[in-house]
């Protein structure tokens, strides 16, 4: 089932990241930057460990794991934390939970009509951003 979202795929829609960035409580300077980015995500597989690359202009970050193995992360906007990570396959979505200081955000990663949409939500706060295959 991965298999189907591996691949490189570029950024042509984001709704509501700055305000998701705000909730995660990044800072002012890093949000404006993140939204004028327009990144690049590569997803490969080796065996079973799944690698995510982000690439753009702003920030390059790399995560690799195992499904259902929870990972340390160092996240794009660099929170000065230890952020632990958990990504399962959940009815055809990529669902990565990452947990820090008492708070939590869920990054779900579906293929939908050929685009793969990745929803962030923390709180009530929900960002969108659409890819398509490059």
């Amino acid at each position: 089932m991965c298999e189907l979202f591996l691949g490189t795929w570029k950024l042509i829609s984001s709704e509501n990241f700055d305000s998701y960035m705000k909730e995660l409580g990044v800072g002012f300077t890093t949000r404006k930057l993140g939204s004028l980015a327009k990144p690049s995500v590569i997803i490969s597989i080796n065996d079973d460990v799944i690698t995510i690359k982000t690439e753009s202009t702003f920030k390059n970050t790399e995560i690799s794991f195992k499904l259902g193995e929870e990972f340390e992360e160092t996240t794009a906007d660099d929170r000065k934390t230890t952020v632990r990570s958990t990504v399962t396959l959940d009815n055809g979505s990529l669902t990565q939970v990452q947990k820090w200081d008492g708070k939590q955000t869920t990054i779900k990663r579906a293929l939908v009509d050929g685009k793969m949409v990745m929803e962030c939500t923390m709180n009530n706060v929900t960002c969108t951003r659409v890819y398509e295959r490059a």
